[in-house]
């Protein structure tokens, strides 16, 4: 595996205290869609740890004091802290910090939510079908590591999944049946989730492939691969493309 130059360890530094920075004025959003269990209390978001769970061992200050800058967190349980970057990077279990920032850069180019004072979602459901809900599937999905996706893949050869930043994982990914489907097939399954994107890095769709919660392969229903959003002239891209590529 390549090590990255100084310079481009240096420059990955400075990208990431300015995405930090970013992050830190979008707090409350950043808790609410990394932290959903977690809550507001004052000048604090508390949850139970960096995944997520509920809880109140761990804290994210909302505001500015004299103790510490917005977006800093501490866990009081297990002596963690961070910014929000280490808390994006903890919470996706992520080992390199491309991949965070990757993640971060993402999680920034979203619309904004709505704003909500009593922490009661008011999002608008998107359409069926949209790229807005394209957008919030993969969203709402998480990293490949140590789910069923990253089983499915390695029994098909694939085990370097650290840099499929375009592919995540959905533990209950919605199937709707056809009329192919045998009678009584559940509106559930696990699934692989690809982030399907144009030219310009702007995410217009998804592709679903639902997986046999018992890992032996797809989902045993009638269309196991399914597309929604707008998916013509775009693609699912992995790496960065140079001299050479490769499209199927």
């Amino acid at each position: 595996m390549p090590v990255p130059s100084k310079v481009e360890g240096s420059r990955l530094s400075a990208h990431a205290g300015e995405l930090s920075q970013r992050l830190a004025q979008n707090v409350q959003a950043v808790c609410r869609h990394y932290l959903p269990n977690g809550r507001r209390e004052g000048r604090y978001w508390m949850v139970g740890d960096v995944a997520g769970t509920p809880g109140r061992s761990l804290y994210v200050r909302l505001f500015e004091t004299g103790r510490g800058a917005i977006g800093n967190w501490v866990d009081a349980a297990t002596g963690e802290y961070g910014d929000l970057l280490d808390l994006i990077r903890m919470n996706q279990r992520h080992s390199h910090l491309s991949d965070t920032i990757k993640e971060a850069e993402r999680f920034l180019a979203l619309p904004p939510p709505a704003e909500n004072h009593d922490c009661v979602n008011h999002t608008q459901p998107a359409r069926a079908g949209s790229p807005q809900a394209a957008r919030r599937l993969f969203a709402a999905s998480k990293p490949l590591t140590g789910s069923l996706g990253a089983t499915y893949l390695k029994a098909r050869g694939i085990t370097r999944l650290h840099n499929l930043t375009a592919l995540r994982f959905h533990p209950r990914c919605y199937y709707r049946p056809n009329g192919d489907d045998a009678p009584g097939t559940p509106r559930a399954f696990p699934a692989l989730i690809a982030a399907v994107t144009n030219c310009e890095a702007q995410q217009t769709g998804a592709h679903r492939t639902w997986l046999d919660p018992a890992g032996a392969g797809k989902a045993n229903v009638a269309t196991p691969r399914r597309a929604m959003g707008n998916i013509l002239g775009a693609a699912v891209r992995f790496g960065h493309c140079r001299d050479v590529m490769i499209a199927g």
